[in-house]
């Protein structure tokens, strides 16, 4: 299970999303072998008020935070991080200054996903890559 949050400023968003959209869940079916039909994107659009960030960045910056299941081995999600910065860029023009990516893996036992713990789901793919 993977779930996605972009937060970048929205004139960015909304110029760039379905790029942004089709490069990170491309990264993500490659780099951690993910089903093409699990995308799970949430974009979320700020406004200068409310999106601070630092000088040496643009008003492409994105942030991207990935929650999933805990297994993927190290070369993963270096494979994903990796690739997330080739994909986002070759689609969109934005640099490498201005993307952020943080993973956070969480174990499956602290999911709910239809109806039950994430530890009893039946997955139609592997965690352990």
């Amino acid at each position: 299970m993977a779930q996605i949050k972009i937060y970048g400023l929205q004139a960015n968003l909304e110029q760039n999303r379905e790029a942004i959209s089709n490069a990170i869940h491309s990264a993500v079916m490659s780099s951690l072998d993910y089903p093409k039909e699990k995308k799970f994107h949430r974009f979320i659009s700020l406004d200068t008020d409310s999106f601070i960030y630092p000088d040496d960045r643009s008003e492409h910056y994105l942030i991207i935070e990935i929650s999933m299941f805990e297994g993927r081995s190290t070369d993963a999600k270096k494979s994903l991080i990796r690739e997330l910065f080739k994909n986002i860029n070759d689609a969109t023009g934005i640099s490498h200054q201005d993307l952020e990516i943080t993973l956070f893996e969480t174990p499956k036992e602290n999911w709910g996903i239809r109806g039950l713990p994430g530890d009893e789901l039946v997955l139609g793919y592997k965690v352990e890559v």
